[in-house]
Parts: structure tokens; sequence; C-alpha cells
């Protein structure tokens, strides 16, 4: 097992004034990081990427997209700019050594057309994924498609609806990436959920209902370690934890004491119920 720390809890500029944060996240003992993917200049990545190297730390990528580059509008003009956009984020993931790029990139974040998703719209994802994924694996990179709940996104918005969607783009380089946040809000059984994904899943991020420390909310952890267990995953597990810092969250309160106490906390709670699983270790 491999545990990460997204780099979404301290907003969306990465750059090198978050080196100490990293130098703290390796001491801690995490193994690498989630690198958020907004600014797509491959020439950015490789200071940072330096760094992540000096510091013996892994690094697997995420991007989103939002209403100016949404894969499954009527627009074939945005559907191509857009996936030209997701093409450079794959280059920049290179350039950072990351074997993965993740995220909700099918559709863009908070657009709605107040219906479900169309035929058209349906194809139009499968189509800008698939050629994608093409991309991707000529470059060794693989990607985790993520579903958001109901309030963010409406191309997939639950399990079954993303494992239909990944199973139609039928593609090596096209998996799972899965975040209990939004299972929380939208599955009746997480554990289950994760079991029906089965080798789909590639990477997990662990988040709490409220986005704040893992182990000190209400999320089924119980039934996710069991999950975790009965697919016998011994790949990445990562934190997502966000604050106020990311404003596209719409945080606006403190939730915990500090970004250091969250992580330790965090890495301490989803080790211990890793590596020693019973009885359940529950945060105080």
């Amino acid at each position: 097992m491999k545990y990460s720390m997204n780099l979404l809890l301290w907003g969306n500029q990465i750059d090198d004034n978050l080196f100490p944060t990293l130098e703290l996240i390796k001491e801690i003992g995490f193994d690498g990081v989630e690198v958020p993917i907004f600014n797509t200049d491959p020439e950015h990545w490789f200071k940072f990427r330096k760094k992540l190297d000096d510091l013996g730390l892994a690094c697997e990528t995420d991007t989103i997209c939002g209403p100016d580059n949404h894969l499954i509008s009527q627009d074939p003009k945005m559907r191509k700019s857009t996936l030209e956009h997701l093409k450079r984020a794959v280059d920049c993931s290179l350039v950072l050594g990351a074997t993965k790029l993740m995220g909700p990139y099918h559709s863009a974040l908070g657009v709605f057309t107040g219906q479900p998703a169309t035929s058209d719209e349906w194809k139009w994802g499968i189509d800008g994924i698939r050629e994608l994924a093409d991309y991707a694996g000529e470059l060794d990179i693989t990607l985790g498609l993520e579903y958001l709940n109901r309030f963010e996104l409406y191309l997939t918005s639950c399990g079954d609806e993303l494992i239909r969607f990944v199973d139609e783009v039928n593609h090596p380089n096209c998996k799972i990436m899965f975040d209990t946040f939004h299972a929380n809000i939208e599955e009746k059984n997480i554990g289950d959920t994760m079991r029906k994904m089965g080798d789909r899943i590639s990477f997990i991020q662990l988040s709490e209902n409220d986005r704040s420390t893992p182990g000190k909310g209400n999320v089924d952890w119980e039934g996710i370690f069991g999950a975790i267990r009965d697919l016998k995953y011994d790949g990445w597990i990562s934190i997502e934890a966000f604050s106020p810092k990311l404003p596209v969250a719409n945080i606006w309160r403190k939730m915990f004491e500090s970004e250091e106490q969250l992580m330790r906390d965090g890495f301490s709670f989803i080790k211990s119920n890793i590596e020693n699983p019973q009885p359940l270790i529950i945060g105080q």
C-alpha cells in the first residue's frame, strides 16, 4: 500500500511556495502526493518535479474541467479544444513522472442543463475519453475517471453510472478513481459499490463527509476498509481534504486545527486501519 496527500488542501496555486509543505508531507511518512493540474504548461512543472525527486516523493495527478472546457458540449469546437486541453494535462503529468491522471474531466464541473445526460452527451463523453486514453496510453499514463455527486456533475453521479461509462470506453488505459466523499452522498452502501467496481479501481481517495480529517466524521469507514481488504487492493490510498483556501469547494469555516494536524491525524487513522484492521480505530 502507498499513501498520498492531495495538494488541493492548500488551494489551486501549485508552485515552489509549496516546497516546505512537500518536505513536511515526506517527514510525516507519506509516499507521494496528488498534484492538481490547473496550469497546463509543461514547462511550469519541471522545477516541481525536481523537488519531488529530491525528496523521494512519488506523484500522481488530477485535473478538472470548468465551463470553458466541457467535453460533452453541443459545440464541436469546444469538445475539440477541451480534448486538446486534457492532452496538455497528460503532458504535464508526464513531466511530473505520474502514471495516472485522475478526475471528473469527462464533463465540466458545475455545468448543468436541468436534464439528465442525453444519448449524444454520453456518446461525446465516451468518444472524447477514448481518444484521450489512446493519447495517454502512448505515454504509459492511465486515466482515472471520477464521479461527483449530483450537485456538482450530471454525466456520472454514482458508481453504477461510472462503471457503465468506463466499460463503454473499453480501453486498458481508462480506469476508475474512487472518492469516498461523493460515495457517502450517493451510494446506499459504499463498500458494495467498491466491490462492484472491482479491479477497475486504480486509485482511492479517502475523504471525510465534511472534507476535513478522515476518521472524525460519519463516513462508513468500517465498510470502506472492509472493501479494500476484500478487493485485495494494494495501490494508492490518498487523503483528499479541503479548506477555505480552495474557494471552488465552497468551504467557509475552519474544520481542523491546522493542515499539519489534519495530515498527521488522517495518516495515523488510515495507516492504523489498513495495517491493523481489527478492531476499527476511530479518530477522536
